[in-house]
């Protein structure tokens, strides 16, 4: 098949062009003579990758249940959202160990997204800041777990968030840095905790800012030694997890190490009213989440795609914003082979969007999925 007369996204720019592909992607460029099917001057971008987001339209990655993992599948791919990865909240083994088993047991249907791997954001966490975590189920960094869980999800874990001060949580990162990518979040740590849990093998930030000491002049904290050792950093775009003019300041500062995620919950997609997360009771009004009762964020009620289309209007350059929901969640995912990118030879998932980020097609292994 042949789309012509895109605006081609490559490189980290827009450019005219046509693109060839079966279920992969098998030549993309300047425009050939040929016929094909007319994009109409739309973009053409990968299709968004979103490796933290816990559930939506009342289905959460925690339930461990496959009929549930396809209705968000379905979902995520409505929106744009080719690639997802279910992520766990902080739960005992046996639960965790039926989430891990659904997602070994699931297949993607052909119009949804496909699964990415699995993201661990619970148990190895701080409990001063565990957020929306139960402080019941909380573990220390235990490298056995981690292997029995890995083993349980068929080796699909691909992201693991450890709070860096916890005891044990240095050798943690040194071992399952090897098996997947290990990440920094729901810590009270310092900067140079941070900073050596980089040097240990960490690379990645769980949802920054949220959940971890503030950036301040003198004890720059987690935020700082992020920015310092490299690493790429989550960023939930909605407005309200994070203010519109640090959205910026986190663009100026990680750039192409931005990423976009959406943090959404099994309220995503549904009215405002009461939910559950991870056995705790919920309220969403207005589109705003919060434990029961608290002011506290439990996540968030956007889709990837919203999340990127705020982060524009907050200031970000599309080009760095689509960047941050494709090739950079890719790369943390170590999959930057297969998805992210429209390079002959990763899969056929991409978007169709207009001038005004309004989707318009969807595609996934080559077939389209969504037509609007």
């Amino acid at each position: 098949m042949r789309i012509v007369n895109a605006q081609l996204f490559r490189c980290g720019g827009f450019a005219p062009g046509d693109m060839e592909f079966g279920e992969a992607i098998t030549r993309v460029g300047p425009a050939v003579t040929g016929e094909g099917m007319d994009a109409g001057g739309c973009y053409l971008i990968p299709g968004l990758i979103d490796l933290h987001t816990r559930g939506a339209v009342g289905a959460d990655a925690s339930d461990g249940d496959g009929a549930g993992l396809e209705r968000l599948s379905r979902y995520y791919a409505a929106g744009g959202v080719t690639s997802w990865c279910p992520t766990t909240m902080t739960l005992r083994e046996p639960e965790l160990r039926r989430a891990m088993s659904a997602a070994r047991g699931f297949r993607r249907p052909t119009d949804g997204a496909r699964l990415a791997g699995v993201n661990l954001e619970g148990p190895f966490l701080s409990a001063a800041k565990r957020g929306a975590q139960a402080l019941e189920n909380l573990h220390a960094p235990d490298f056995d777990l981690f292997l029995r869980l890995n083993e349980a999800s068929g080796g699909q874990i691909r992201l693991v968030t450890v709070a860096p001060e916890l005891e044990g949580a240095l050798e943690f990162i040194r071992e399952a840095s090897q098996i997947c990518t290990v990440s920094l979040g729901h810590t009270e740590a310092d900067y140079d905790t941070a900073l050596a849990a980089y040097d240990a093998g960490a690379t990645h930030t769980t949802h920054l800012f949220n959940a971890m000491p503030p950036l301040l002049h003198r004890a720059p904290g987690v935020v700082a030694a992020a920015a310092d050792a490299g690493a790429t950093a989550e960023l939930i775009s909605d407005g309200l997890h994070v203010h519109p003019a640090v959205v910026r300041l986190a663009h100026r500062v990680f750039r192409e190490r931005l990423v976009l995620i959406s943090d959404s919950l099994r309220c995503a997609g549904m009215p405002d009213g009461a939910y559950t997360l991870g056995g705790q009771p919920i309220t969403m009004a207005d589109g705003k989440a919060t434990l029961t009762e608290t002011d506290t964020l439990a996540g968030s009620s956007i889709h990837l795609l919203d999340g990127l289309r705020r982060a524009v209007a907050f200031g970000v350059p599309l080009e760095d914003a689509v960047t941050a929901a494709t090739a950079a969640p890719a790369r943390v995912l170590r999959r930057e082979g297969e998805i992210g990118a429209l390079e002959p030879g990763r899969y056929a998932d991409f978007l169709l969007l207009d001038r005004q980020l309004r989707l318009k097609a969807v595609y996934i292994g080559g077939t389209l999925a969504f037509r609007y």
